[in-house]
């Protein structure tokens, strides 16, 4: 096989996240964003080592699963999205089986408690990053999700299935607004222009709204009439907080240089499992709220009994495991690299009276050494890609009769997993809880205990 051949056929395995693999006499192909039993034309786009990757030139033929009957209208070029034609029930099927054959390939025995789904499929999501840009070179301003495949085309995602409607009617508005007064876009290459980003967050159980436009220093524009024409909105729920941030990083990504309050406050409210959470615009916090409380009552019911004992959160985040675990425990100490998330994590612990909890702000490698407590259990939820080596070590070190892992990259687990029981530990049970309907995306939870 050689770089540019364009070959067909069928998608056999299939691989987390979404990677299809076809076998053919000439040798296996490995394709992004395919679906299992898709037939495809692909063109060989990568060899690496001896192994090919194509890119997928057209669909064929559908696959059998692709049953679902009212799809959302963006998905396919809209770059968000995985499995908007297959039915869920399948989607959970096709995450449970993934995660089972990665740990299955470094566990030799363990209880699989399969997938738990989550509890909405549509409208789930309670943040969104969207991105200003155009659809092709020179075209109308688009504001939406990046197309799939391209780090520079954006679909403008005014249907987009799983956000609440508000989501969609406040795209609508700004997208307009700058669009009838000429208002160009950030470009990449060249450095040049205003419009960056529309960050919107959306708490499912208080209904509250933060809105965040996102900003270089290139214009000075007066955002007063686009404020009240937000502010204007019919929505289901309702706007706290309407920001502008500046941003003249080279980076295309979402953060603060300097941040505005155009209307109300700069942070909003969220609930899970009977605890009220303080959340500001760039602050870590799971994207499906009803499905976070399904993750974290997994993840509970997988730290056991915690009377009496030190409980180490590490890569805490805004400290939501902490406190839900601190009711029950002698003290919880937090640690997190992202300094505003433990700002937010011990506001957060005084809001829901919670005196026994300690968040730290550091880097897990390096504060490792410094904590005083001694932990009986330790919870890990690491970012994506996971923890590091000399990290885990250290992490070992303490001995721990029980660790509760939280992955949201199976692929990350299953490398610290090897790690782990090849220093005296055993996976115990591992549970999948899907918070990212629709995507390729699926939570972990995973029990180690210290073999005697």
């Amino acid at each position: 096989m050689k770089k540019g051949e364009i070959y067909e056929g069928t998608v056999g395995r299939f691989d987390f996240p979404d990677k299809g693999i076809i076998e053919l006499p000439e040798g296996k192909i490995t394709v992004k964003h395919a679906l299992p039993g898709q037939k495809l034309r692909v063109m060989i786009n990568k060899k690496r080592g001896g192994k090919a990757e194509g890119r997928i030139l057209e669909v064929l033929e559908p696959s059998s699963l692709e049953t679902a009957a009212d799809p959302c209208p963006h998905f396919g070029s809209c770059g968000g999205c995985t499995y908007q034609t297959i039915p869920y029930e399948e989607q959970l099927k096709i995450k449970e089986k993934q995660v089972k054959d990665l740990i299955d390939g470094v566990c030799e025995s363990y209880d699989f408690e399969g997938i738990k789904a989550s509890p909405i499929e549509d409208g789930y999501r309670n943040k969104m990053e969207f991105s200003f840009g155009d659809e092709y070179k020179d075209g109308p301003l688009a504001l939406g999700m990046h197309k799939r495949g391209s780090f520079y085309d954006v679909v403008t995602t005014t249907d987009c299935r799983i956000v609440n409607s508000d989501f969609c009617h406040i795209l609508k508005t700004v997208k307009e607004y700058f669009e009838a007064r000429g208002t160009g876009f950030y470009k990449k290459m060249q450095h040049i222009g205003y419009l960056r980003h529309l960050l919107v967050r959306r708490a499912i159980k208080t209904g509250e709204i933060l809105i965040d436009l996102v900003t270089t220093t290139q214009e000075d524009m007066d955002l007063t009439p686009l404020t009240e024409q937000l502010l204007k909105l019919e929505l289901n729920g309702k706007i706290v907080g309407i920001l502008h941030t500046l941003n003249d990083s080279l980076a295309d990504v979402v953060k603060s240089d300097r941040t505005d309050i155009l209307y109300g406050q700069d942070y909003f409210y969220e609930e899970l499992l009977g605890l009220r959470f303080k959340i500001s615009p760039f602050s870590f916090f799971q994207t499906n709220s009803l499905g976070a409380e399904v993750l974290y009552e997994t993840t509970r019911r997988y730290v056991g009994e915690t009377k009496d004992k030190v409980v180490f959160d590490l890569y805490s985040g805004t400290g939501t495991i902490a406190q839900i675990i601190a009711p029950v425990a002698k003290k919880v100490v937090g640690v997190e690299i992202v300094s505003e998330a433990v700002d937010a994590a011990r506001e957060n612990a005084k809001l829901n009276g919670l005196d026994n909890c300690e968040f730290i702000a550091g880097d897990v490698l390096k504060v490792i050494d410094e904590l005083k407590d001694k932990p009986d259990l330790i919870i890990l939820d690491p970012p994506r890609d996971g923890i590091h080596p000399k990290a885990l070590l250290k992490i070992i070190d303490f001995g721990v009769d029980r660790l509760v892992y939280v992955s949201c990259k199976p692929t990350s687990l299953t490398r610290d997993l090897v790690v782990l029981q090849e220093n005296g530990y055993r996976v115990e049970k591992v549970c999948c809880v899907d918070m990212f309907p629709s995507t390729a995306n699926v939570e972990t939870v995973c029990l180690l205990s210290r073999k005697p």
